[in-house]
């Protein structure tokens, strides 16, 4: 047998079976990518109206935003909303407690992060996603207003996907509330004398956001975008018909 022969054969078999394993794994994760949106959609297609509360995990119970974040979410779920939260500890544990407390549903989804993250307890529906994709979209899906609090590089990220997609007309228009004024005041400024006068953002797309402390205010201001939208939207309504007949 000649060895120069078999070597080469066995290593374009190892290759095989390489590629036949990598497509196998592309494949299960789709199908778990497909499963996460199918168990959300089940469990979530019924809870609303719901808020999302963003924060970072690293603040303790002690923290002012910590307890901000508590006070906000109570007065949402007595008022009738359902809370939405990362289903981890620090802000996210604020929100879910206190929803918990309240009248309407506290939702963790919770993430599998390889060092963290363990599901606070003060969850009544706690969902549990592998991949963070599947996990952003059900927030969005899911909110009909965000509430964003004090956070790292997680909920920047988070802030801008909502803001991206409003801003492209790629998911509908909700209230935007930034919590902690002390504390998002220098990115705002930045959006307004780097971005904006660059052109890199339109003049009303900081208007996307609003800055409220105090939680009465926050939940006042929710109700109010609302109530805003169903009085103009009777209007719209008649100007397309009025479009329409036109047309026609």
């Amino acid at each position: 047998m000649d060895k120069r022969k078999v070597i080469p054969s066995l290593r374009s078999l190892a290759d095989q079976e390489r590629a036949t394993a990598k497509k196998a794994r592309a494949s299960w994760q789709m199908f778990t990518i497909m499963a996460e949106f199918i168990e959300a959609t089940e469990y979530l297609s019924e809870i609303r109206p719901a808020v999302s509360i963003y924060g970072s995990a690293r603040l303790k119970p002690d923290s002012k935003y910590y307890q901000l974040a508590t006070q906000i979410a109570r007065k949402l779920s007595d008022a009738g909303f359902a809370v939405i939260s990362g289903g981890g500890p620090g802000i996210m544990e604020a929100a879910n407690k206190g929803a918990h407390a309240g009248k309407a549903p506290s939702v963790g989804l919770n993430i599998e992060l390889p060092h963290e993250q363990s599901g606070n307890q003060w969850q009544d529906i706690s969902l549990r996603f592998r991949h963070f994709f599947t996990r952003k979209v059900t927030f969005v899906k899911n909110s009909d207003a965000v509430i964003v609090m004090p956070g790292g590089f997680g909920t920047l990220d988070e802030l801008a996907e909502v803001l991206t997609l409003i801003q492209t007309k790629k998911s509908r228009h909700v209230p935007i509330i930034l919590v902690g004024g002390e504390f998002w005041t220098g990115l705002l400024e930045w959006f307004r004398s780097s971005l904006l006068p660059m052109g890199l953002i339109s003049p009303g797309d900081t208007d996307l956001m609003q800055v409220i402390d105090d939680p009465d205010q926050v939940l006042e201001a929710v109700l109010s975008f609302y109530e805003d939208r169903e009085e103009t939207e009777p209007q719209a309504a008649a100007k397309s018909d009025d479009d329409r007949m036109f047309y026609l």
